[in-house]
C-alpha cells in the first residue's frame, strides 16, 4: 500500500497542519523546510508522495520539480502535488507541464487535500501494477520451448501458482529461476500486486537485515530516518528471496519469525509490523546439503521447501534452443533497429550439440552477439570463438545404433565435466564453481563417472 508522504515547506504551521489531517487519514507523513533538506531526506527514506510549496529559500519548488524529474534516481517518478498561497495560473499551469499530479492553493482545504493525495496515490499504484505486468509480460516471452521438460516445468507452476504454498526453486545459474518465480505470482491470486526481488548474494551480509526487514531512524550510523523494507514493500504480493543460501544466519533467523508469525520488526525498532507476504525461494546451492554443514538452518529449509520446482539445464532440453534462438534474434534485431534476419537450420544443429554451461542467459547473449556482428543472414560462421570446437553433445543423428537416453545423458555429462576439469587445470574447486555444484558433489560425479585426469588432457 502506497501511504508515505513529503511534505517539502518552510512554514511550520503548513507542514504541522498538512501532517496532522493526512496523519488523520490514515497516512504517514515526513516534513522537510527546503529542496535541500528534502533531497538529503528522499536519498535515505522512502516516499510515494511528495506535497512541494513553489516558494522555497534556495532552491524554489519548480527547480525541485524539475531536478526530481529530470533524476536517474528510484524517486525520479514520484507523484508530486505543488502547493502555494501566491503563485499565479501561469505557474500552475507550468508546475503541471513540468510533470506535477496536481496544483492546490493555500489556504488549503483539508477535504480537497486528503482527495487529491488519494487520488495520486491511487493512479500511482495503478502506474507501478501496469509498470509490473508490463514486466511479467516480458518475462513470459522467455520462457519458451515444448520440449518435455518444458511442458513438465510449466504445468507443475500451474498447479501451484494458485495456492498459497511456499516454492523453492533450484536449478543451475542462468536457467530461469527469476522467470518461474515471475510466471507464479503472474498465475496466482496476487498478480495485481507487487513482485519484489531480494538477491540475498549481491547485499552485503551487514546490509541484508536493513534491507529485508527496514529500519527506523537512528538504528545504526546514516540511518537518518525510517526504511520500510522489502518485507513490507511485497506486502499483499509476492516477494522472491533469490540465493537464499547466502543468507546470513541472523537473517535466516529473522525470515523464519516473518514466515510463522506473519510479522516483523524493523532494525533498530520495538514495534511490530504485520506483512502478508507469499514468499518463493531460488537457489543453485543444494540447501539439503548447507543444511547438513550447518550453514543454513533445517527448520527454514523446511519451510521453505513446500513444493520443489526444479528448472532444468538448457542443455536437457535442447530441442526449445531453435525455438529461444529465433525469438532472441528477432527481439534483438528489433532492439537494434535491423531487418529480420534468417538463421541457417545447420547454426541451429551446431547450437544444439553445445552444452550451454551458462544456460538460457547465455544463448541470449551470444545470440546477441552474433546479430549484431553477422551479415543480412546468421550462419555458423558468425559462432563465437568459444562456441567453436567446444565439447558437444557425443551424438551424431545418422548413426546406426543410437544410444539409449541413459546411457546419452552419462556420456554427456561425462564428457562435459572433463572438459571443465581439463579447463582449470583439475582444480575441483573452480570447476564446481563453473559447473554450479558443490565440490563434493563433484568428486562423486568424477568417481561415478570414472572420470580419470590421465585420459583427458
Amino acid at each position: 500500500m502506497l501511504n508515505s508522504i513529503l511534505v517539502i515547506d518552510d512554514e511550520k504551521n503548513i507542514c504541522r497542519t498538512v501532517s496532522m489531517v493526512l496523519e488523520g487519514a490514515g497516512y504517514t507523513v515526513g516534513s522537510a523546510a527546503s529542496a535541500e533538506q528534502a533531497l538529503e531526506v528522499l536519498e535515505r527514506e522512502d516516499f510515494d508522495l511528495l506535497i512541494l510549496d513553489v516558494r522555497l529559500p534556495g532552491m524554489s519548488g519548480i527547480d525541485l520539480l524539475q531536478h526530481v524529474r529530470a533524476s536517474q534516481r528510484a524517486w525520479a517518478g514520484i507523484p508530486i502535488v505543488i502547493i502555494s498561497g501566491h503563485a499565479s495560473l501561469q505557474e500552475a499551469v507550468e508546475a503541471v507541464k513540468l510533470g506535477a499530479a496536481d496544483f492546490l492553493e493555500k489556504p488549503l482545504d483539508r477535504d480537497r487535500l486528503v482527495i487529491t493525495v488519494r487520488n495520486c496515490l491511487e493512479q500511482a499504484g495503478l502506474r507501478r501494477e501496469v509498470a509490473e505486468l508490463r514486466a511479467q509480460e516480458d518475462s513470459r516471452r522467455e520462457m519458451i520451448g515444448s520440449s518435455p521438460p518444458m511442458r513438465r516445468l510449466l504445468g507443475e507452476i500451474e498447479k501451484v501458482a494458485p495456492t498459497r504454498g511456499r516454492v523453492l526453486i533450484t536449478g543451475e545459474s542462468g536457467v530461469g529461476k527469476e522467470l518461474v518465480a515471475r510466471a507464479i505470482h503472474r498465475l496466482s491470486p496476487r498478480s495485481a500486486r507487487r513482485f519484489v526481488k531480494v538477491n540475498c548474494a549481491a547485499i552485503p551480509v551487514e546490509l541484508i537485515e536493513s534491507e529485508m526487514f527496514g529500519y527506523e531512524r537512528g538504528a545504526f550510523t546514516g540511518a537518518q530516518g525510517r526504511k520500510r523494507g522489502q518485507f513490507e514493500l511485497a506486502s499483499g504480493g509476492t516477494l522472491l528471496l533469490d540465493e537464499v543460501g547466502d543468507m546470513s544466519p541472523s537473517a535466516q533467523a529473522k525470515v523464519l519469525r516473518v514466515l510463522q508469525s506473519g510479522e516483523l520488526v524493523r532494525v533498530g525498532g520495538e514495534r511490530t509490523v504485520e506483512v502478508d507476504v507469499r514468499v518463493l525461494a531460488a537457489t543453485n546451492q543444494d540447501l539439503g546439503q548447507l543444511v547438513r554443514d550447518g550453514s543454513f538452518r533445517e527448520d527454514l529449509y523446511f519451510r521453505l521447501n513446500v513444493v520443489r520446482l526444479h528448472v532444468p539445464p538448457l542443455r536437457e532440453r535442447a530441442d526449445d534452443i531453435a525455438d529461444l534462438v529465433r525469438v532472441f534474434v528477432a527481439e534483438s534485431c528489433s532492439e537494434n533497429g535491423f531487418k529480420a534476419k534468417p538463421i541457417e537450420l545447420e547454426l541451429i544443429r551446431r547450437m544444439q550439440a553445445y552444452h550451454w554451461p551458462g544456460n538460457v542467459r547465455e544463448l541470449k547473449n551470444v545470440v546477441e552477439r552474433m546479430v549484431i556482428m553477422s551479415g543480412e543472414t546468421i550462419t555458423p560462421a558468425d559462432l563465437p570463438d568459444e562456441l567453436v570446437g567446444s565439447p558437444v553433445i557425443p551424438l551424431r543423428m545418422g548413426q546406426q545404433t543410437r544410444p539409449s537416453l541413459k546411457d546419452f545423458k552419462e556420456e554427456a555429462e561425462r564428457a562435459y565435466i572433463a572438459d571443465t576439469l581439463d579447463r582449470y587445470g583439475w582444480n575441483v574447486s573452480r570447476a564446481s564453481q563453473e559447473l554450479g555444484v558443490e565440490r563434493t558433489n563433484l568428486h562423486k560425479k568424477i568417481k561415478s563417472l570414472g572420470i580419470r585426469r590421465d585420459e583427458h588432457h
